[in-house]
């Protein structure tokens, strides 16, 4: 909680109760969860929280950076704590995503050529600062 408070401070975020539950349970996710998903896993153990406080949360944890939006291809978003740079992997018929392995997502980024990144850049007028990949999947078996 006190590293919560800390955090808040230096990203100049309002810390309130409802945020703090929000944030720490994103944290604690590993499904990234939308923002109805993560009311009801909140919620009980959050005094005056609506769904609306949910989104409101998210959406300033988000603008200062603490957790990023992953939009999904059916108009709802899902959300992960983890902003730094990782793959993920997209579930269309169940609307689930799961992150890559973290040697196999570095793996995968590592491979990008930096010369096409600048390419792209310079095509587009703009200076590419990161990327988003997401890996669309159906399940067929077990993990290995």
């Amino acid at each position: 909680m006190t590293e919560t408070r800390a955090l808040f401070a230096k990203h100049s975020l309002r810390c309130t109760q409802q945020r703090m539950a929000v944030f720490e349970s994103l944290l604690e996710s590993k499904s990234h969860p939308t923002a109805e998903e993560l009311f009801r896993l909140v919620k009980p153990k959050t005094e005056k929280l609506s769904l609306a406080t949910v989104y409101n949360a998210l959406e300033a944890l988000c603008h200062a950076g603490l957790v990023q939006r992953l939009p999904m291809s059916n108009g709802c978003c899902r959300y992960d704590a983890e902003t730094a740079m990782h793959l993920h992997v997209r579930f269309p018929e169940t609307a689930e995503i799961e992150d890559v392995p973290e040697h196999l997502s570095r793996r995968i980024m590592e491979q990008l050529p930096e010369g096409l990144l600048r390419e792209i850049g310079g095509a587009l007028g703009v200076q590419i600062d990161g990327f988003c990949i997401q890996l669309l999947a159906t399940r067929t078996t077990q993990r290995t």
